[in-house]
């Protein structure tokens, strides 16, 4: 564990020195004085972009489980549904979801608030992802447990929700997390609908002061921070599940 630790510090150490060289090179002048002055943006930037993600990933799970469970019903009307359901929110681009629901939906319902459609829209697109990750764990679980269940007496209602589910709801964990991880990033498109996330801050920095590099790089350290955690949480969490 040690070892890996240095090893990774020792990894990130040489990359930033090899930018750090790379950048000395370019003919700019450089001014790390104006992200720390607009510090106050970036810090409500990081609030809006992970208060979006966690409820557009806290809603897309609820959305994945029940088109997961649609996705293994006998009525073929909610399994045809939850297929139309994930194919088109998996087979068209995020950014244009963005605009249908921001321009053509919420317009026709008369509602303008960019941060719950920004987050409506993140929800929708990674609950389709979700319903997947929920169909295939539940189709891993044994089908002898299965059977096992309803020879107890137990309905298919019953045996779903004491028997298969919880078994599945633990494998489905760790791609999960990872989805919450691509959500965050994912969440940077909203700025095109003025959701005052991480992006916009940096955007409005560079517009402000015209200074690109130093409205842009925080950024993506901002972006890492939010997100190397979950990554590592994930890795730790599928290596806990290979042993249990």
């Amino acid at each position: 564990m040690l070892k890996t630790v240095l090893v990774r510090i020792f990894i990130a150490f040489a990359a930033v020195s090899s930018l750090v060289l790379l950048f000395g090179r370019i003919d700019y002048a450089w001014n790390w004085r104006v992200p720390w002055e607009y510090r106050a943006l970036f810090i409500k930037g990081f609030y809006y972009t992970f208060l979006v993600s966690l409820g557009a990933t806290a809603l897309g799970f609820c959305l994945g489980v029940a088109g997961g469970l649609a996705r293994v019903s006998r009525s073929v009307a909610a399994r045809e549904l939850a297929t139309m359901y994930v194919e088109a929110f998996r087979g068209t681009p995020l950014l244009i979801q963005i605009y249908i629901f921001y321009f053509c939906i919420a317009a026709a319902l008369h509602f303008d608030n960019p941060l719950i459609i920004g987050m409506v829209t993140l929800a929708f697109f990674s609950g389709a992802y979700i319903t997947e990750m929920v169909r295939a764990g539940i189709e891993s679980i044994d089908k002898g447990q299965v059977e096992a269940a309803r020879s107890t007496g137990l309905g298919e209602w019953d045996t779903m929700r004491h028997v298969v589910f919880p078994q599945a709801l633990r494998r489905i964990i760790p791609p999960v997390t990872g989805q919450f991880v691509s959500v965050i990033k994912d969440s940077s498109l909203l700025s095109v609908i003025s959701v005052r996330e991480l992006t916009k801050a940096s955007e409005v920095l560079n517009a402000t002061t015209y200074k690109t590099f130093e409205a842009y790089l925080p950024l993506a350290l901002l972006y890492l921070l939010i997100t190397y955690p979950l990554s590592y949480l994930t890795q730790r969490l599928e290596e806990k599940m290979k042993y249990d």
